[in-house]
């Protein structure tokens, strides 16, 4: 029989079935999913770094198995429809190119499980490390009583920092409704409801009057150039989040110059802006943006304060 006709209990192929036969342990479908994903050549930065990180996320999501799982679990014995589960989801990650958290449906941040899909970026953003330490660089005595997400997407940034601050209200904004509707889903997964909202907005435009101790932004940033040359698992993600124009600053330019109307006195903007880093301190050389460092890596986010955005106000208009 062909190898390409599939199983009759089963969407895996003849020879698929017979590989997930033969895959006994959860060990041995760790081994064989990172041998498979070594010779796919696939690229990793959806939350793994590796072959070996990207097989462990898939075969622990797939049995829906803790990060910590007890090692002892790494000799059970499987049965047979999570053999069978196992294959298929590496089959799809290697033949789609689709990033491993839309095909789970979840993603971690900060922490926490999100509701993830192909509406939204994929949660990878370092300021994860900011809202584990409570923005405590900024707010040492006092955590920020009002925080906006602007950008939000899934609303992981949002909804983890309304979980690591208890006393926060938060605004998640977006232009997008179909990101809006997966932020919602993730405010009811977490039951923040009472201290989180959901606003269709485009930067600021439906916040008028709206003003927050700390707002935080993960826009479009990324190249014209970068754009171009990203690997294949890029594009499953909506290409709303991600162009920004010749020098990924099209939105940047606008949270410059509109930010501070929404900014307490005391508050702190936060960006990110990844690898067009060099593009915003080519446009705004007299501007001291401070460049954060996270000790699991990440780069390109800044932080300004409110008295920084007066001071440089003009260079941003």
């Amino acid at each position: 029989m062909s190898a390409s006709r599939s199983s009759p209990d089963s969407t895996l192929t003849l020879d698929d079935a017979r590989i997930a036969a033969q895959l006994v342990t959860l060990r041995d479908c760790l081994r064989w999913a990172t041998s498979e994903f070594h010779v796919g050549r696939l690229h990793f930065g959806h939350g793994t770094a590796s072959a070996w990180d990207e097989a462990v996320a898939l075969v622990l999501g797939a049995l829906h198995l803790p990060w910590d799982v007890d090692p002892a679990v790494l000799d059970g014995r499987l049965l047979d429809v999570e053999r069978a589960r196992i294959v298929a989801l590496v089959r799809a990650r290697i033949e789609t190119r689709k990033p491993l958290p839309y095909l789970l449906g979840e993603a971690f941040f900060a922490g926490h499980p999100f509701v993830v899909d192909e509406r939204v970026l994929i949660p990878r953003s370092p300021i994860a490390e900011l809202i584990e330490h409570d923005f405590a660089a900024w707010f040492p005595d006092q955590p920020p009583a009002r925080v906006l997400d602007l950008c939000t997407g899934s609303g992981c940034i949002g909804i983890a920092t309304a979980l690591h601050l208890p006393t926060a209200e938060v605004d998640l904004a977006d232009i997008s409704p179909d990101a809006l509707a997966v932020a919602k889903i993730n405010i009811t997964r977490h039951e923040v409801g009472t201290r989180v909202r959901a606003v269709a907005s485009d930067l600021f435009e439906r916040l008028a009057g709206q003003r927050y101790d700390l707002i935080v932004v993960n826009p479009p940033y990324v190249d014209a150039r970068d754009l171009t040359g990203m690997p294949a698992e890029f594009r499953h993600e909506p290409s709303l989040a991600l162009g920004a124009g010749e020098d990924g600053l099209d939105i940047v330019r606008r949270l410059l110059r509109e930010a501070r109307s929404h900014l307490e006195d005391d508050g702190v903007l936060i960006v990110e802006v990844g690898n067009s880093d060099r593009h915003l301190e080519a446009a705004y050389p007299e501007v001291p943006f401070l460049w954060l460092e996270f000790e699991r890596g990440g780069h390109g986010v800044f932080a300004l304060t409110a008295a920084e955005l007066d001071e440089y106000a003009a260079h941003f208009a």
